[in-house]
């Protein structure tokens, strides 16, 4: 620490006012202590630590390791005991107990009064650098997250793109050499002898192609959209590649998209990996039957097991037709499971029946579930048959009986007739109301009669049907 040079000549004789006033102008907070550490003055130059700590009014007379945080104590000690001919004094890092029992954090340093034998002890505030500190820490949390959360994308991309069945080339808009290939795109391209990714796009296919791949390379460069266009692979292959594409922009870069697919009889038919292969082949062997639809729930494929639940031979048969046909009631359910599909994307357990096209009738459970395929919707449904696990009891429980709960009502909707579900719902409150009436006469049925605007004749017969009470033959007698 350096001081001044000739205080004496430059500052002159301060008495004790003056010097308290300048010590308080100086520090956010100042404390004097005696030789034991207990506190005889403070002053305050900050306003708002005055307030926070109370204006320091209960600490006269106290020590002043007791004003302070637990884990401050061993520094504050430190502090008092401290050489009182040392030449350096050290900033310590105090957390002084507020009014309200907060910690303040103020930044204390100590100096020796010669002729008390006592010290002054000087703090600053250390609120403001506090709140820097912790802006700072919510800015780096705020940097991690985003980094966290582009780390998470690029590895969501990167899953999607390998594991895409459609061949997808991302090709440099400026050389028009490829930059990425997915692995659908190299078994795409398996026959040719160089590799593909860094090579330029044209060089991938047939001479006579080029002409048009580079007409829609300028199109989409131009104004970024292309129509589809048809080229073949060299070597004098009859197979045609299907190409469409769309643009982005990457670091200041144009770059292009594309999307591959073999041109067939099928439009849309792809070259699959083997593994994908192997299990449409298990997909179409299933016990269960699975059915593909388009948006409007109409046919579009499905598989063995489905075919003979709704007692059909061929798939061309289903090819085309509405599921509603076969599933529960017609024009109902379908719509209802359609509408679940387009509004919250998944359909589980759905307990249904399917008639078939003979007469026959099967109890099932089907879940669904929405796929995109060349940009238009079709729904995936995966139908069970449960008949063989429904107990008998059960089957027979699917016609309507009397005094069902409200729940039990709400399993039957799609499976009886909405007559029958409010002849039952009208049942179950009758009941409520005569369990109700005979609650309030203290099971007086004259009076529960009177109250429900019945004779008790008509009393008896509903309690006969609900199955309330005992209704012996003394039981009219006594009422």
């Amino acid at each position: 620490m350096k001081s001044f040079k000739a205080p004496k000549a430059s500052l002159g004789s301060l008495d004790a006012e003056a010097t308290g006033a300048l010590i308080a102008a100086a520090t956010d907070v100042a404390i004097v202590l005696d030789a034991a550490g207990t506190i005889r003055d403070v002053a305050f130059s900050s306003e708002d630590l005055a307030a926070e700590l109370g204006r320091g009014e209960t600490w006269i007379g106290k020590a002043w390791v007791e004003t302070v945080a637990r884990d401050s104590r061993p520094k504050v000690e430190d502090m008092v005991r401290e050489q009182r001919g040392a030449t350096s004094h050290r900033w310590r890092h105090v957390n002084q107990v507020g009014a309200a029992g907060e910690s303040v954090p103020i930044l204390y340093a100590a100096w020796p009064l010669r002729e008390t034998g006592g010290r002054i002890v000087f703090g600053r505030d250390l609120r403001p650098v506090s709140q820097l500190q912790q802006r700072l820490v919510e800015v780096q949390q705020s940097v991690e997250r985003g980094y966290s959360q582009l780390r998470q994308a690029e590895m969501r991309y990167r899953l999607l793109f390998q594991m895409s069945e459609d061949a997808v080339l991302i090709v440099d808009g400026a050389n028009g050499k490829v930059i990425e290939a997915n692995p659908a795109a190299q078994q795409l391209f398996a026959d040719t002898s160089r590799r593909l990714v860094g090579r330029s796009l044209l060089d991938a296919f047939d001479g006579e192609s080029r002409g048009a791949l580079q007409a829609m390379l300028g199109a989409l460069r131009g104004t970024g959209r292309a129509e589809e266009i048809e080229v073949r692979l060299p070597g004098g292959g009859s197979a045609e590649i299907r190409i469409n594409g769309s643009t982005f922009r990457h670091e200041n870069g144009l770059v292009f998209l594309l999307r591959l697919s073999r041109a067939g009889p099928d439009g849309d038919a792809i070259l699959l990996p083997r593994a994908r292969q192997d299990m449409l082949r298990a997909v179409d062997s299933l016990p269960d039957g699975l059915v593909v639809t388009d948006a409007e729930g109409q046919v579009i494929t499905a598989n063995a097991a489905f075919l003979e639940l709704v007692q059909l031979v061929t798939e061309e048969q289903a090819r085309g037709e509405r599921l509603d046909r076969w599933l529960g009631r017609e024009g109902v359910e379908t719509e209802v499971l359609l509408s679940n599909l387009r509004n919250r994307g998944a359909v589980r357990l759905y307990a249904t029946t399917l008639r078939g096209q003979l007469g026959g009738q099967v109890h099932v459970e089907i879940s669904a579930a929405p796929v995109l395929h060349g940009g238009d919707q079709r729904f995936g449904f995966a139908v069970r048959d449960v008949s063989a696990r429904l107990r008998p009891a059960a089957v027979r429980n699917h016609s309507p009986s009397p005094g069902r709960s409200v729940e039990e009502l709400k399993e039957l909707i799609g499976r009886v007739p909405l007559k029958d579900l409010v002849r039952e719902a009208a049942d179950a409150i009758e009941r409520l109301c005569i369990e109700a009436a005979l609650d309030i006469s203290g099971d007086n049925r004259a009076s529960a009669a009177e109250m429900l605007g019945l004779s008790r004749q008509s009393l008896y017969v509903k309690l006969h049907r609900y199955g309330l009470g005992d209704l012996g033959a003394d039981t009219m007698e006594r009422d």
